[in-house]
């Protein structure tokens, strides 16, 4: 039983994260797109582990940076310069991935005719079209208000 309760705190611990930082909801709608658009793509099972690891590492890094964020704001009432050192070096940290990952991306995604596909497709399918603009949307509003906002929102609407 506490083998499925570690379970249920970690994941705990990744619903806090994509509630409170709007970068780790960033990073999941990127990881998304990633995902549904690679199937354009010819990619070898190699590829795919290479963007699901440094995907993987992305959100890794956006977890422990909330967790020093959080550690920071707990322990110093007020401004410490090596709370803003701390910080800022949690943050690179998150960059650092987000740069390698996206140099991977381009070495595995650099396929002009798979771009080509893609545009055919959307022109070709209206009704995909339109789909592809309602989910950008929707991660628009996810990104901006985040899950709690846009449940907050609805609560609000209902009330009135």
């Amino acid at each position: 039983m506490r083998f499925f309760k570690s379970f249920r705190y970690a994941f705990r611990g990744i619903i806090y994260c994509i509630n409170n930082e709007r970068n780790m909801r960033i990073h999941t709608v990127a990881a998304l797109y990633v995902f549904v658009f690679s199937f354009f793509f010819e990619m070898s099972r190699t590829s795919y582990a290479a963007v699901m690891i440094v995907t993987a590492m992305v959100m890794t890094a956006e977890l422990f940076n909330t967790v020093a964020e959080e550690l920071c704001d707990l322990t110093a009432a007020s401004f410490h310069p090596v709370v803003r050192i701390i910080k800022d070096m949690a943050a690179g940290a998150v960059l650092v991935c987000a740069v390698f990952a996206a140099a991977v991306g381009v070495c595995v995604f650099w396929q002009p005719e798979a771009f080509g596909r893609i545009l055919r497709y959307f022109a070709s399918s209206p009704p995909m079209l339109l789909l592809l603009a309602a989910v950008t949307a929707a991660s628009i509003v996810y990104i901006v208000m985040g899950p709690t906002g846009i449940r907050d929102y609805i609560r609000k609407k209902r009330e009135k």
